[in-house]
Protein backbone atom coordinates (compact mmCIF):
# COMPACT_ATOMS: atom_id res chain seq x y z
CA UNK A 1 0.00 0.00 0.00
CA UNK A 2 1.21 3.68 -0.70
CA UNK A 3 1.60 5.33 2.34
CA UNK A 4 1.12 9.56 2.05
CA UNK A 5 3.00 11.37 0.21
CA UNK A 6 1.65 13.28 -3.57
CA UNK A 7 -0.87 11.16 -4.85
CA UNK A 8 -1.11 13.25 -8.20
CA UNK A 9 -2.50 12.88 -11.47
CA UNK A 10 -0.43 9.79 -13.14
CA UNK A 11 -0.89 7.92 -10.00
CA UNK A 12 -5.39 8.25 -10.42
CA UNK A 13 -4.93 7.98 -14.12
CA UNK A 14 -2.94 4.31 -13.79
CA UNK A 15 -5.20 3.08 -10.98
CA UNK A 16 -8.62 3.62 -12.88
CA UNK A 17 -6.75 2.02 -15.86
CA UNK A 18 -6.00 -1.16 -13.70
CA UNK A 19 -9.21 -1.30 -12.33
CA UNK A 20 -11.14 -1.16 -15.57
CA UNK A 21 -12.02 -4.74 -17.21
CA UNK A 22 -11.69 -5.15 -20.84
CA UNK A 23 -15.39 -6.55 -21.03
CA UNK A 24 -17.03 -3.31 -19.00
CA UNK A 25 -15.53 -1.49 -22.55
CA UNK A 26 -16.87 -4.34 -25.11
CA UNK A 27 -12.81 -5.68 -25.91
CA UNK A 28 -12.75 -9.28 -25.60
CA UNK A 29 -10.97 -11.08 -22.50
CA UNK A 30 -8.29 -13.29 -23.06
CA UNK A 31 -8.67 -15.10 -20.25
CA UNK A 32 -6.14 -14.21 -16.96
CA UNK A 33 -3.24 -11.63 -17.07
CA UNK A 34 -0.83 -11.18 -15.33
CA UNK A 35 -1.60 -7.33 -14.61
CA UNK A 36 -4.98 -6.18 -13.96
CA UNK A 37 -7.45 -4.05 -15.22
CA UNK A 38 -7.09 -2.50 -19.00
CA UNK A 39 -3.67 -3.12 -21.20
CA UNK A 40 -2.17 0.83 -21.97
CA UNK A 41 -2.40 -0.14 -25.37
CA UNK A 42 -6.01 -0.87 -24.88
CA UNK A 43 -6.76 2.59 -22.97
CA UNK A 44 -5.02 4.54 -25.77
CA UNK A 45 -7.16 3.03 -28.86
CA UNK A 46 -10.71 3.75 -26.91
CA UNK A 47 -9.21 7.15 -26.21
CA UNK A 48 -7.92 8.07 -29.29
CA UNK A 49 -4.56 8.58 -27.88
CA UNK A 50 -0.76 7.72 -29.15
CA UNK A 51 0.58 4.49 -26.57
CA UNK A 52 3.83 7.00 -26.29
CA UNK A 53 1.50 9.88 -25.33
CA UNK A 54 -0.38 7.77 -22.59
CA UNK A 55 2.86 6.52 -21.39
CA UNK A 56 4.16 9.80 -20.49
CA UNK A 57 1.36 11.00 -18.71
CA UNK A 58 1.47 7.69 -16.65
CA UNK A 59 4.62 8.24 -15.65
CA UNK A 60 4.25 12.11 -15.15
CA UNK A 61 6.32 13.17 -17.61
CA UNK A 62 3.71 15.38 -19.53
CA UNK A 63 2.20 17.92 -17.15
CA UNK A 64 -0.02 19.43 -20.01
CA UNK A 65 -2.99 17.72 -20.84
CA UNK A 66 -5.32 19.22 -22.64
CA UNK A 67 -9.51 19.73 -22.22
CA UNK A 68 -9.95 16.95 -25.14
CA UNK A 69 -7.00 14.82 -23.65
CA UNK A 70 -8.93 14.95 -20.20
CA UNK A 71 -12.85 14.34 -21.64
CA UNK A 72 -11.67 11.90 -23.80
CA UNK A 73 -10.00 9.34 -21.24
CA UNK A 74 -12.79 10.50 -18.90
CA UNK A 75 -14.93 8.66 -21.07
CA UNK A 76 -12.30 5.84 -22.17
CA UNK A 77 -11.99 4.87 -17.99
CA UNK A 78 -16.05 5.40 -17.42
CA UNK A 79 -14.90 7.91 -14.77
CA UNK A 80 -18.30 8.67 -12.44
CA UNK A 81 -19.00 12.58 -11.95
CA UNK A 82 -16.70 12.44 -8.52
CA UNK A 83 -13.90 10.61 -10.31
CA UNK A 84 -14.22 13.40 -13.46
CA UNK A 85 -13.97 16.31 -11.21
CA UNK A 86 -10.83 14.80 -9.06
CA UNK A 87 -9.02 13.87 -12.84
CA UNK A 88 -9.97 17.81 -13.79
CA UNK A 89 -8.48 19.30 -10.07
CA UNK A 90 -4.91 16.83 -10.14
CA UNK A 91 -4.80 18.22 -13.68
CA UNK A 92 -5.24 21.78 -12.90
CA UNK A 93 -3.11 21.36 -9.41
CA UNK A 94 -0.23 20.45 -11.62
CA UNK A 95 -0.37 22.53 -14.63
CA UNK A 96 -1.77 25.76 -12.40
CA UNK A 97 -0.15 25.34 -8.90
CA UNK A 98 1.45 28.62 -8.38
CA UNK A 99 -2.16 30.17 -9.26
CA UNK A 100 -4.29 27.89 -6.59
CA UNK A 101 -4.23 28.80 -2.98
CA UNK A 102 -1.59 26.72 -0.98
CA UNK A 103 -3.64 24.50 1.54
CA UNK A 104 -3.58 25.17 5.28
CA UNK A 105 -2.02 22.75 7.94
CA UNK A 106 -4.41 20.17 8.96
CA UNK A 107 -3.79 21.17 12.20
CA UNK A 108 -4.91 24.77 12.01
CA UNK A 109 -7.25 25.93 14.79
CA UNK A 110 -11.12 26.81 14.35
CA UNK A 111 -12.01 30.91 14.02
CA UNK A 112 -13.65 31.52 16.95
CA UNK A 113 -16.43 32.65 15.16
CA UNK A 114 -17.16 29.81 14.28
CA UNK A 115 -16.97 27.96 17.96
CA UNK A 116 -19.82 30.94 17.98
CA UNK A 117 -21.53 29.75 15.47
CA UNK A 118 -21.57 26.23 16.55
CA UNK A 119 -23.33 26.98 19.60
CA UNK A 120 -26.07 29.03 17.70
CA UNK A 121 -26.83 26.11 16.01
CA UNK A 122 -27.42 23.65 18.90
CA UNK A 123 -29.83 22.08 19.80
CA UNK A 124 -29.08 20.60 16.36
CA UNK A 125 -25.60 18.55 17.21
CA UNK A 126 -22.99 19.92 14.72
CA UNK A 127 -19.25 19.49 14.63
CA UNK A 128 -16.28 20.91 12.73
CA UNK A 129 -14.06 18.97 10.52
CA UNK A 130 -10.45 19.45 9.40
CA UNK A 131 -9.15 18.14 6.27
CA UNK A 132 -8.27 14.61 7.31
CA UNK A 133 -11.57 13.90 9.07
CA UNK A 134 -10.28 15.70 12.64
CA UNK A 135 -12.83 16.98 15.29
CA UNK A 136 -11.78 20.23 15.84
CA UNK A 137 -14.92 21.66 17.95
CA UNK A 138 -18.27 20.73 18.43
CA UNK A 139 -21.32 21.98 20.34
CA UNK A 140 -23.24 20.43 23.43
CA UNK A 141 -25.92 18.56 21.40
CA UNK A 142 -23.37 17.40 19.29
CA UNK A 143 -21.56 16.38 21.94
CA UNK A 144 -24.38 14.66 23.49
CA UNK A 145 -25.10 12.20 20.87
CA UNK A 146 -21.55 11.37 20.38
CA UNK A 147 -19.87 10.71 23.50
CA UNK A 148 -21.86 7.70 24.47
CA UNK A 149 -21.10 5.80 21.56
CA UNK A 150 -17.22 6.95 21.91
CA UNK A 151 -16.46 9.10 19.16
CA UNK A 152 -15.01 11.81 21.87
CA UNK A 153 -12.68 9.20 23.62
CA UNK A 154 -9.44 10.39 22.22
CA UNK A 155 -7.83 13.34 22.94
CA UNK A 156 -7.84 14.42 19.35
CA UNK A 157 -10.60 12.82 17.94
CA UNK A 158 -10.31 11.77 14.42
CA UNK A 159 -13.57 10.06 12.38
CA UNK A 160 -11.76 7.92 10.21
CA UNK A 161 -10.06 6.24 13.32
CA UNK A 162 -13.14 6.01 15.25
CA UNK A 163 -14.67 4.50 12.11
CA UNK A 164 -12.50 1.89 11.02
CA UNK A 165 -10.67 1.59 14.45
CA UNK A 166 -12.94 2.04 17.52
CA UNK A 167 -15.21 -1.25 18.35
CA UNK A 168 -18.62 0.87 18.80
CA UNK A 169 -18.53 2.02 15.39
CA UNK A 170 -19.30 -1.33 14.33
CA UNK A 171 -22.39 -1.56 16.88
CA UNK A 172 -23.83 2.13 15.96
CA UNK A 173 -23.79 1.50 12.23
CA UNK A 174 -25.59 -1.71 10.54
CA UNK A 175 -23.42 -3.59 8.42
CA UNK A 176 -24.79 -1.94 4.91
CA UNK A 177 -24.15 1.65 6.82
CA UNK A 178 -20.89 1.09 7.98
CA UNK A 179 -19.65 -0.01 5.11
CA UNK A 180 -21.22 2.83 3.11
CA UNK A 181 -19.77 5.65 5.11
CA UNK A 182 -16.89 3.17 5.06
CA UNK A 183 -16.46 4.21 1.38
CA UNK A 184 -17.44 7.58 1.47
CA UNK A 185 -14.90 8.68 4.86
CA UNK A 186 -11.44 6.75 2.56
CA UNK A 187 -12.56 8.30 -0.97
CA UNK A 188 -12.75 12.02 0.87
CA UNK A 189 -9.18 11.26 2.14
CA UNK A 190 -7.85 9.87 -1.25
CA UNK A 191 -9.23 13.09 -2.70
CA UNK A 192 -7.29 15.31 0.18
CA UNK A 193 -4.16 13.31 -0.70
CA UNK A 194 -2.84 15.65 -3.16
CA UNK A 195 -3.14 18.78 -0.89
CA UNK A 196 -2.13 17.03 2.76
CA UNK A 197 -0.05 13.81 1.77
CA UNK A 198 3.10 15.72 3.12
CA UNK A 199 1.49 16.41 6.18
CA UNK A 200 2.98 14.56 9.20
CA UNK A 201 -0.45 14.06 10.40
CA UNK A 202 -1.79 12.60 7.03
CA UNK A 203 0.80 10.15 7.21
CA UNK A 204 0.79 9.01 10.87
CA UNK A 205 -3.14 8.58 10.24
CA UNK A 206 -2.67 6.49 7.11
CA UNK A 207 -0.03 4.44 8.96
CA UNK A 208 -2.49 3.95 11.68
CA UNK A 209 -5.12 3.22 9.62
CA UNK A 210 -3.21 0.50 7.80
CA UNK A 211 -3.71 -2.04 10.63
CA UNK A 212 -7.21 -2.32 9.46
CA UNK A 213 -8.02 -4.50 6.31
CA UNK A 214 -11.24 -3.13 5.44
CA UNK A 215 -9.22 0.54 5.54
CA UNK A 216 -6.53 -1.12 3.48
CA UNK A 217 -9.19 -2.86 1.33
CA UNK A 218 -10.53 0.11 -0.02
CA UNK A 219 -7.00 2.94 0.65
CA UNK A 220 -5.67 0.07 -2.55
CA UNK A 221 -8.77 0.93 -4.93
CA UNK A 222 -8.34 4.74 -5.05
CA UNK A 223 -11.65 6.01 -4.33
CA UNK A 224 -12.24 9.29 -5.30
CA UNK A 225 -15.46 10.70 -2.95
CA UNK A 226 -16.98 14.78 -2.61
CA UNK A 227 -18.88 15.47 0.18
CA UNK A 228 -22.69 15.80 -0.11
CA UNK A 229 -25.84 15.76 1.85
CA UNK A 230 -26.60 12.28 3.00
CA UNK A 231 -29.44 10.43 4.85
CA UNK A 232 -27.83 8.48 7.68
CA UNK A 233 -29.31 5.77 10.37
CA UNK A 234 -27.31 5.65 14.01
CA UNK A 235 -28.35 2.62 16.49
CA UNK A 236 -27.85 4.63 19.44
CA UNK A 237 -26.77 2.45 22.20
CA UNK A 238 -29.06 5.17 24.40
CA UNK A 239 -31.51 6.65 22.61
CA UNK A 240 -32.19 3.54 19.77
CA UNK A 241 -32.12 3.74 16.10
CA UNK A 242 -31.53 7.44 15.47
CA UNK A 243 -32.44 9.21 11.68
CA UNK A 244 -30.47 11.97 9.87
CA UNK A 245 -30.20 14.02 6.81
CA UNK A 246 -26.10 15.22 7.37
CA UNK A 247 -26.00 18.56 5.62
CA UNK A 248 -22.13 19.70 4.80
CA UNK A 249 -21.27 23.71 5.16
CA UNK A 250 -17.69 24.62 3.77
CA UNK A 251 -16.28 27.14 5.98
CA UNK A 252 -14.86 29.86 3.65
CA UNK A 253 -11.33 30.81 4.43
CA UNK A 254 -10.09 27.42 5.67
CA UNK A 255 -10.06 24.12 5.14
CA UNK A 256 -12.60 23.15 7.18
CA UNK A 257 -15.90 22.23 7.20
CA UNK A 258 -19.39 22.28 9.36
CA UNK A 259 -21.13 18.85 9.45
CA UNK A 260 -24.82 19.29 10.73
CA UNK A 261 -26.66 16.04 12.05
CA UNK A 262 -30.45 17.53 11.17
CA UNK A 263 -33.25 15.10 12.47
CA UNK A 264 -35.07 13.43 10.10
CA UNK A 265 -38.22 12.61 12.13
CA UNK A 266 -39.89 13.39 15.54
CA UNK A 267 -38.70 10.92 17.41
CA UNK A 268 -35.07 11.47 16.41
CA UNK A 269 -35.48 14.93 17.69
CA UNK A 270 -37.15 13.82 20.95
CA UNK A 271 -34.57 11.72 21.42
CA UNK A 272 -31.50 14.31 20.62
CA UNK A 273 -33.79 16.70 23.25
CA UNK A 274 -33.23 14.07 26.07
CA UNK A 275 -29.52 13.15 25.38
CA UNK A 276 -29.17 16.65 25.42
CA UNK A 277 -31.22 17.23 29.05
CA UNK A 278 -29.32 13.94 30.77
CA UNK A 279 -25.72 15.41 29.07
CA UNK A 280 -26.42 19.14 30.85
CA UNK A 281 -27.44 17.43 33.93
CA UNK A 282 -24.20 15.29 34.04
CA UNK A 283 -21.97 17.91 32.99
CA UNK A 284 -23.12 20.94 34.78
Amino acid sequence: MTRGGEGGFAEFLRSRREQLAPEEVGLPSPGRRRTPGLRRQELAMLAGLSVEYLERLEQGRDTNPSVAVLAALAEALQLSEDEKLHLAWLAMKRHAAPLLPAPGSVSEAPRESVRALLDQIDPTPACLLGPIYNLLAWNRAWEALSRPVGALDEERPNFLRYHFLHPMARRVFSDTEWASVADDVVGWLRSARPDWGGDEEFRELIEELSAAPEFVRRWDTHPVAFRRPESRLLLHPVTGELRFTIEVLLVEGTDHWLQLSVPLDERTRTSIGRLRAAFDQTSG
